[in-house]
């Protein structure tokens, strides 16, 4: 019996977490939940009342929202080495938090195909689509990873952003990009979590039938 538990569905940003706990290496316990019933189950309810996945119990103690999970299991876990030293965090939570912010928004607001005005870009964190990428990919020429010479959950994160953006043809595949997260997904941790969550949703879908 463990006392980590990872909520998910295999076709969600449940995918994210389910790397970052393939790189921590712990045992954890995963309950798949569907999206047409069990999401919306009082059970899920009573971990996360948006009825929103990924989330995670350790110890007793629910953490939710992707980037805050990938953080958390980075301190929980400190011997797998996914997080810098605490004096030595600036670029690592400012990636993670950019993708998190404005790259999702922007993503989002995309992806149903609205965008704000341009007398209405500063109401919102991102301005627009193209300065948000733009900025990332700024962010990131003449990197390696985002924290000098070593993988952390910031590239995790941001890595697996930037990938369903442009699995979903919303993000143009820049060399800069293609090559980063080409980087990430050669990692094991990577490998053997696609596998668990492929498999996963063929069950779902056998299940389904």
């Amino acid at each position: 019996m463990t006392d980590l538990t990872f909520y998910t569905n295999p076709q969600s940003r449940g995918q994210i977490v389910r790397w970052m706990l393939e790189e921590v290496g712990e045992p954890y316990e995963t309950v798949i939940l569907d999206y047409a019933t069990t999401l919306k189950s009082p059970e899920y309810l009573a971990v996360n009342p948006m009825g929103k996945i990924p989330a995670i119990r350790h110890h007793g103690k629910v953490v939710t929202e992707g980037a805050a999970i990938c953080c958390y299991l980075a301190d929980a876990f400190p011997a797998a080495g996914l997080a810098p030293a605490l004096d030595d965090r600036a670029d690592y939570y400012r990636f993670i938090f950019f993708a998190s912010g404005p790259i999702e928004a922007a993503f989002s607001n995309k992806a149903v195909g609205w965008e704000p005005t341009p007398e209405r870009q500063r109401m919102f964190g991102y301005g627009n689509f193209d300065l948000a990428i733009d900025t990332m990919a700024q962010m990131l020429d003449g990197r390696t990873y985002i924290c000098g010479d070593r993988f952390t959950a910031a590239d995790l994160y941001v890595g697996s952003q930037l990938g369903f953006m442009m699995m979903f043809g919303l993000l143009e595949p820049r060399p800069v990009f293609q090559d980063y997260v080409g980087r990430l997904t050669s990692r094991e941790a990577y490998k053997r979590a696609k596998a668990i969550d492929e498999r996963a949703a063929e069950e779902l879908k056998a299940a389904a039938k």
